[in-house]
């Protein structure tokens, strides 16, 4: 069971998440699309495809807010990034511990993909400026996080415990998908060269590829682990409450609701005497 979106998807917002996904994931993987030497300097990647992705979350915020965003569903999202601003700190990522993405996972299965893509770019934003965690990382982070919530929304219809235990796995498979994607963003500075397991532009797209993959398991399998079992614990045990909770402040809340002006009935003169 599901509610009415908070945020309405246009045609036209749609082709612009969609470019968006394909930039995003070309932001992401660039290690293995960019040619050595093409930028003139190793650093300058991560930080032009930064700027990037903030230019490109900048424009699909703006067509989600064209295409229908009301009062009430921003006074929600308000509300939730705080919350989220709030939960984050809580685990701060030690031992792979995080504490904002089930938040993500169950209001975008609720609010509509849009609602979740939208908080999970507000939600990462609001936690930098609040911990300082402001740098080259944050766009990245963002936007991770708004896939997060976007696919959230995008989840096939369930019910009951089924629900619940379907939403726990993504979220559970959500936290390793964050943490490989993110990896991908420095790996190529944080390794000596001449590791095994380092970045080697030139190199073929095979054995990058297993370079990569061996340093993912061999850095962040265990941060990704705890990641996964408190998405997964938190959806689990505060799901049903949280679900329940969303669900009835969107029926509140009607969202989208279609505006009716009606004709006030006339009053009859009093009869004089």
């Amino acid at each position: 069971m599901t509610s009415t979106p908070a945020i309405r998807l246009t045609p036209r917002v749609g082709i612009v998440m969609a470019l968006a996904a394909f930039l995003g994931l070309v932001a992401f993987f660039w290690p293995f699309v960019v040619a050595p030497g093409t930028f003139g300097s190793n650093y300058a990647p991560p930080l032009i495809f930064g700027v990037l992705l903030v230019l490109v979350l900048c424009v699909v915020l703006s067509e989600i807010a064209e295409g229908g965003i009301d009062s009430k569903a921003l006074a929600m999202l308000g509300v939730l990034s705080a919350v989220n601003a709030a939960l984050r700190p809580l685990g701060a990522g030690t031992a792979g511990i995080e504490t904002v993405f089930f938040v993500l996972v169950l209001a975008g299965r609720v609010y509509g993909p849009g609602f979740g893509f939208v908080l999970g770019c507000t939600s990462l934003f609001a936690s930098a400026l609040i911990t300082g965690g402001v740098g080259p990382w944050m766009p990245y982070q963002m936007f991770g996080c708004a896939f997060v919530g976007m696919l959230a929304g995008f989840l096939p219809r369930a019910r009951g415990q089924y629900e619940v235990l379907m939403l726990a796995g993504y979220g559970s498979v959500s936290g390793y998908l964050f943490g490989f994607l993110l990896n991908l963003s420095f790996w190529p500075f944080s390794l000596d060269p001449n590791s095994s397991i380092a970045y080697l532009p030139g190199l073929p797209f095979t054995e990058q590829w297993h370079r990569y993959l061996a340093f993912d398991l061999a850095t962040s399998l265990g941060w990704d682990t705890g990641r996964a079992i408190t998405n997964f614990v938190c959806v689990l045990l505060a799901g049903p409450a949280v679900l329940t909770t969303f669900r009835r402040a969107a029926r509140k809340a009607r969202f989208r609701a279609p505006v009716r002006f009606a004709t006030p009935a006339r009053v009859p003169a009093p009869d004089n005497c």
